[in-house]
């Protein structure tokens, strides 16, 4: 098995989610008397809070740096949102970066969806990160819930979610931002928070709703036994 590095801590919710998932996903195809080699690195969340693009593309290339000298041979960032170091990072280490949109654009090619809503922190909604590489890889169209929404969601995942907290207001307001989306022609949802998936389900909406952690880990889970 090859040996995956992990960028964790943002949140260590969803850091155990990730961990977890690989193990599972692994396992089922090697069976429950092994795992597989894993590197983690959690770094303190607050640098995420700051919204400081330079501390952290500084930050996680510092980090991805360290995991490949400690012998990783692919890294998974556990979360969304750090993944806008993505660019900055990628070309200044050897080893690959396995993309959540790469995950997300591939699950959505096989569901036969080419317009999406995405859900998140203000970042992974309004940075472009995720909406870019599923444009150019996937041909993939991203709606976002209205401006006057955007801080609502950012709090409820930065200051609920991210905490561990779960709340029934923040699942009937996330339901709200679907059925807008839907609304706006979306054909699929993508949780874009580690945690929204522990606060909303299949069952609670009626489009597909595309959770990026499973996703991205069974793509890491791939990685490992490539």
């Amino acid at each position: 098995m090859k040996t995956q590095g992990m960028i964790g801590g943002t949140s260590w919710h969803s850091t155990i989610v990730y961990y977890r998932l690989i193990n599972e996903l692994v396992g089922q195809r090697i069976g429950a008397q092994a795992n597989p080699p894993m590197i983690i690195h959690s770094i303190n969340i607050e640098i995420m809070r700051e919204q400081d693009a330079d501390k952290i593309n500084a930050k996680y290339l510092e980090v991805s740096q360290k995991l490949e000298q400690a012998g990783a041979e692919a890294i998974v960032i556990c979360a969304n949102t750090p993944h806008m170091a993505y660019d900055f990072v990628q070309p200044k280490i050897g080893i690959p970066i396995l993309h959540i949109a790469g995950a997300t654009g591939k699950e959505a090619t096989k569901l036969g969806l080419k317009k999406l809503g995405l859900l998140g922190n203000r970042p992974t909604m309004t940075k472009g990160f995720f909406q870019s590489q599923l444009s150019a890889n996937y041909g993939i169209e991203t709606n976002i819930p209205d401006e006057l929404y955007l801080d609502k969601c950012h709090d409820y995942v930065s200051k609920e979610l991210t905490q561990g907290q779960f709340t029934d207001q923040a699942r009937d307001f996330f339901i709200e931002q679907m059925k807008f989306l839907k609304t706006k022609g979306a054909e699929g949802i993508i949780l874009g928070c580690t945690e929204l998936p522990m606060l909303i389900g299949q069952k609670d909406f009626g489009i597909p709703l595309i959770a990026t952690t499973k996703l991205h880990a069974q793509m890491a889970a791939d990685f490992i036994l490539s």
